[in-house]
């Protein structure tokens, strides 16, 4: 069609120029063909178009003999001409090819280092590069494994290593391994900087966690030395007291309540190291049952041992029922009043429970010294005492949100310096609440 063509404009430019030298036009079309179908039919298109130009232009027309010498070496020379084109408009598609294809490459690395380096973790981001693989070279399936596999009928394996080390295996549709070679370099190295930041990752976490473990262990080992030799030296110097000859009934009773007083103390901190031992080895689980939350905060309050004097209750009416552990929450909420009683410095507490937007607010005030930002997360660590802290071990609060998350709330504090804390538990309402 395009020689076709081409005759025709010819036809009609006849009367501007020589016929011999109007063959240039047949060039424009070589080339075009040369460039977008190849080589092979741009030749092809050479030399119909010889032909053609032979017959319609060079006389005599309308056959293929050539009368005059010049008008054969004028073909000729088209001819070589239009191949020569051809060959030329050949190399320069295959360079443009290659540049699309390094480009596409290019960017199917930077994909691929975004996906494997970026996610969090190695075996979450080979679906996603798998894919980036496929779209780029348009496979039907594409899948990328950490472990050895020999593929079958339908996939070819195409294994990923650096040296000695296995790193994985790319699968894709048989047939399509040469063309995905390309990518196999860029992919390897990525796996291996991928599995190498994963280690790093897995011994930074182990390093982390024994530290975290070494200062568990040595603050405990301070509790030990500290709240537990307080209690006991305390214990054995009444009960040496208690054995003095004639001593008289009134000293005996304050010996004898000394004892009980500090058997009790010691009773809460052995009862507080055990109960954060279970949270910090994850064997606290709740044994959830419908509980109300005015039952809890009144048993708490005596387990707490604060005069109900003291403590302000302030519960909404028809507060419904929370599907939670009893236990662990009264041990909760005991420790929050505990902890506010030691603050408040004879102040009365305020405890307040109330519904809002699908959950029931427990808040716990005080009207202590208050609490600065910066410690406001810490006294929920283990063994942290907060800045005014005089007494108790470090663990109440540890407690408090170990029991709480555990039973699906949470609890956080808010506080200005000289201002008194408001500790605020939130836990969650259940859809179907029991009248």
């Amino acid at each position: 069609m395009i020689v076709a063509l081409e005759t025709l404009i010819l036809y009609r430019l006849g009367d501007v120029a020589e016929p011999v030298s109007l063959g240039v036009v047949y060039l424009l079309g070589v080339l075009l063909v040369s460039i977008v179908w190849g080589v092979a039919l741009g030749i092809a298109v050479s030399v119909v178009s010889a032909l053609a130009f032979n017959v319609s232009h060079i006389p005599p027309t309308g056959r293929l003999t050539i009368a005059e010498g010049e008008n054969l070496v004028a073909l000729v020379a088209f001819l070589v001409a239009a191949v020569v084109a051809s060959s030329v408009a050949e190399g320069a598609r295959r360079r443009a090819q290659e540049a699309v294809q390094a480009s596409r490459e290019a960017g199917l690395a930077a994909e691929l280092a975004r996906v494997l380096l970026g996610a969090p973790d190695l075996c979450g981001a080979l679906g996603p590069a798998a894919q980036a693989i496929a779209q780029t070279y348009g496979l039907a399936s594409c899948r990328l494994v950490l472990d050895d596999d020999g593929g079958d009928e339908r996939s070819a394996a195409i294994l990923l290593s650096r040296g000695d080390e296995r790193l994985g295996t790319l699968l894709v549709p048989r047939g399509a391994e040469a063309a995905v070679s390309t990518v196999r370099p860029a992919l390897e190295a990525l796996l291996a900087a991928g599995r190498a930041r994963d280690t790093l990752t897995r011994e930074v976490v182990e390093t982390r966690a024994l530290k975290r473990s070494d200062e568990i262990k040595t603050a405990v080992l301070r509790a030990v030395s500290h709240d537990l030799r307080s209690p006991v030296t305390a214990i054995v110097a009444s009960a040496e007291a208690l054995a003095t000859p004639g001593l008289e009934a009134g000293d005996r009773e304050e010996l004898a309540a000394g004892i009980t007083a500090e058997s009790t103390r010691l009773a809460r901190l052995i009862d507080k190291l055990l109960e954060l031992s279970r949270l910090e080895a994850g064997t606290a689980q709740p044994h959830r049952d419908w509980c109300a939350i005015e039952e809890l905060l009144r048993d708490a309050v005596r387990s707490a041992g604060v005069a109900a004097e003291r403590v302000k209750l302030v519960i909404d009416r028809d507060l419904p029922q929370i599907r939670a552990d009893a236990a662990q929450l009264e041990r909760a909420f005991a420790n929050l009043i505990e902890n506010a009683a030691r603050h408040s410095g004879g102040e009365p507490i305020s405890v307040r429970a109330r519904v809002s937007g699908g959950r029931v607010l427990v808040r716990v005030v005080d009207h202590g010294p208050g609490i600065g930002r910066a410690d406001q997360e810490r006294i929920f660590e283990p063994f942290v005492r907060g800045p005014h802290e005089s007494g108790g071990s470090g663990l109440g609060l540890a407690i408090v949100r170990g029991f709480v998350e555990a039973n699906g709330g949470n609890v956080h504090v808010e506080s200005l310096p000289g201002q008194g804390a408001s500790f605020v538990v939130e836990l969650t309402l259940s859809e179907a609440v029991p009248a």
